[in-house]
């Protein structure tokens, strides 16, 4: 970190930190929900550090400064999440780039800003972890997940045929007592894992071709999260095209969550997402999207970002942040049903042009909720993790026929079913197909800045380009261009809504 120290204090206002509410270690602060197996995040190994006058204190390294405007910076820090800093509270920061007890300050800091304001400051960021005791050893990175994740396969059929779907859409569904046997296997590994919650994705297809099944299904998984004291969460992954108000109002009753897909407006969705005879499917989206906010349910949007829609991203989120609508940005991944879609892929600059005009009009009207989990790709930047998703270690894929799979993108190759005691155990085991290693364990990964929150890009997507698990994205320049802008953007929400936020 650099700052202006010819400045006196006396000509700059007093110190300042804005961050966020710390949240739950396996999710975002606010927009946790993603298409796939969300990734778990770390726990920082150490005891919280109690500020004494016997020890030394420098300002943590691996920091990276970002400019915000005025006199403001965000820094954002491995292991933690971002912070913003005014010129003031820069100035104390980069006092401590050499170690110094917390008493040995600069006189003219108290006499500008006053002892107790110079002392909480300190404290703050102590606690924020911004300066860290000298000479201590590093804290241990683990990722405690507390949430077990099962997607399960209500059916392959779905009455659209996109254009990036990786599945061959035949007619065959899952029945509710196979159902049931994947809700009971989740929750026995659950529990044998020690999670406190259990996630189930409803998806397929198009899952609410079986809506009546996913309500048993919740019935059965309430019984269970009840009987055994763990949290539930539950969404349906869905096109949207199908809604009605019936539907919509059994979710809110049943405290079930709606994700929805949504690549553009008018065309550039049509372009993605459309009917077997070709017809788009954006009247029909958009008619479902209403039809939840008019009821009241707020559903989460899933973009998925390809060369046919990235040039359409800016009037789709001025379009999204008008309904104040919790998204996330994904990009296309190839896979075997989609290959013959060769205009699906794109160019490096293609994309990063599409998604900074999109940042653009983000910025132009920041919403309250934190976007760091959800800008950019599979990577949340709101809390680091060793895995971009929880595939393998704390997910489970149930097929139509109750067979357990690591990813569902990669549903060929069973590793277990339904009836296995803990089948989560046989999962993180197998050796076979997908293998989700750390961040750590990547070549051109171990020494990035942005190794935590990025953790290497999909390893299906990355196996696929490159053969191997334990290199980087082939999205590593796309990720690197624009992490520092997504950064950006939170610092810059922060500061909006300061005023509003306990934290501040």
């Amino acid at each position: 970190m650099q700052a202006d120290d010819n400045l006196l204090p006396f000509d700059v206002d007093a110190p300042r930190i804005l961050y966020d509410l710390p949240h739950s270690n396996d999710a975002g602060p606010t927009t946790d929900q993603c298409d796939c197996a969300c990734a778990a995040g770390l726990s920082i190994g150490q005891q919280p550090v109690v500020p004494s006058p016997d020890i030394a204190f420098s300002c943590a390294t691996n920091n990276q400064l970002i400019p915000l405007k005025a006199q403001y910076h965000v820094l954002f820090r491995q292991n933690s999440n971002s912070i913003v800093l005014n010129h003031a509270a820069l100035i104390m920061a980069n006092h401590f780039h050499q170690p110094h007890q917390l008493a040995d300050i600069p006189s003219t800091w108290p006499e500008a800003w006053g002892h107790k304001v110079v002392q909480n400051t300190l404290e703050q960021m102590v606690g924020l972890g911004l300066l860290v005791p000298h000479g201590f050893p590093k804290p241990m990175l683990t990722e405690t997940p507390i949430t077990l994740s099962a997607w399960l396969h209500i059916t392959d059929r779905c009455n659209l045929r996109c254009a990036y779907c990786y599945l061959p859409h035949n007619r065959v569904d899952m029945s509710i007592e196979t159902g049931r046997a994947a809700i009971d296997a989740t929750f026995r590994s659950a529990l044998a894992h020690g999670y406190q919650q259990v996630k189930l994705k409803y998806a397929g297809g198009e899952p609410i071709l079986r809506f009546s099944v996913i309500t048993a299904l919740h019935d059965h998984a309430q019984t269970l999260a009840n009987h055994y004291g763990l949290a539930l969460e539950e969404i349906i992954l869905s096109n949207g095209t199908l809604l009605t108000s019936k539907i919509v109002k059994t979710l809110q009753s049943l405290g079930l969550r709606l994700m929805i897909s949504l690549d553009g407006l008018e065309d550039f969705h049509d372009r993605q997402r459309y009917y077997p005879n070709g017809r788009g499917s954006f009247a029909d989206v958009k008619r479902g999207i209403e039809l939840a906010l008019a009821h009241n349910l707020m559903p989460d949007i899933s973009i998925t970002v390809s060369s046919r829609n990235a040039e359409g991203l800016p009037k789709l989120m001025e379009w999204i942040l008008e309904r104040d609508l919790p998204f996330s940005l994904n990009f296309y991944r190839d896979n075997d049903f989609s290959v013959t879609h060769n205009d699906l892929k794109f160019e490096e600059e293609q994309i990063i042009a599409g998604m900074r005009a999109a940042f653009k009009v983000i910025e132009a009207d920041l919403p309250r909720r934190n976007l760091l989990p959800s800008l950019i790709d599979r990577a949340n930047l709101a809390t680091p993790h060793l895995h971009t998703c929880s595939v393998g270690h704390s997910y489970l894929v149930f097929d139509h026929l109750g067979q357990v799979h690591k990813c569902q993108m990669q549903m060929s190759k069973p590793v277990t079913t339904a009836k296995a005691d803990d089948p989560l155990s046989l999962i993180a085991a197998d050796k076979i197909g997908i293998q989700n290693i750390s961040v750590d364990e990547k070549e051109d990964c171990r020494d990035c800045v942005w190794k935590y929150w990025c953790a290497g890009g999909c390893p299906l997507a990355t196996y696929r380009a490159t053969g191997r698990y334990d290199v980087k994205s082939p999205y590593c320049n796309i990720y690197k261009t624009l992490y520092p802008e997504a950064v950006r953007l939170e610092g810059l929400r922060l500061l909006k809504y300061a005023d509003e936020k306990t934290a501040v």
